[in-house]
């Protein structure tokens, strides 16, 4: 398996791939100034991939994730701690990471490439699209759906039932009991939208 992104983010999803006996065979960033990484072997700027190797985008931005997945033509791994809980009727897409102490219950469709943080909770038919962020002990109840590349705060709560559109900014702690637009950034209890995003790019 080889990483994309040499960062804190990376480490965490090293250490998944090693409690699960993976080994990482590399590590590649854009960033010319690191020069080692959490002594794993760093290979630098990425030039030229085999469409036989491994990755997984090991970048917590979404939309970073989603232009170096749309970029790259290899086979795409996932990085799925062994102490999370996963009902074995839910289904987990390409490229998606998932870190200790997650919850995923029954029926929930994971998109491709999408972080799940430490201790999030995933209830009954969730749908959480491709190159999603929920962050550290946020909670989305049943039958929610998270559309692509939004970002779901720390400690977040979500409501049953509620919709969340495209690349919205659901800040920490945001108590979301309605259905949020495309694009919108929402704080506060009761959430409410305090401006929506120019681009997916744009907070």
């Amino acid at each position: 398996m080889f990483l994309y992104g040499a960062s804190g983010h990376g480490k965490v999803v090293a250490e998944i791939l090693s409690e699960n006996e993976i080994e990482i065979e590399g590590i590649y960033d854009d960033n010319y100034s690191i020069q080692s990484f959490n002594n794993l072997p760093f290979l630098g700027i990425l030039n030229q991939t085999n469409e036989n190797q491994e990755f997984i985008i090991s970048i917590g931005d979404n939309y970073s994730r989603k232009k170096i997945a749309e970029s790259l033509h290899v086979k795409w791994g996932t990085a799925i701690s062994k102490y999370a809980n996963i009902s074995p009727t839910s289904s987990i897409g390409e490229g998606t990471v998932i870190m200790r102490g997650v919850s995923i219950n029954a029926e929930v469709s994971i998109g491709k490439h999408v972080t799940l943080n430490t201790n999030c909770s995933i209830d009954h038919n969730c749908i959480v699209e491709d190159f999603v962020h929920i962050s550290p002990n946020a909670a989305l109840a049943g039958n929610v759906i998270v559309g692509e590349g939004s970002f779901i705060g720390i400690g977040s709560c979500i409501i049953p039932g509620v919709k969340i559109g495209k690349w919205a900014v659901i800040g920490a702690g945001t108590v979301v009991i309605k259905d949020i637009p495309d694009y919108a950034v929402v704080v506060g209890n009761p959430g409410k939208v305090i401006k929506y995003k120019d681009t997916a790019t744009v907070v």
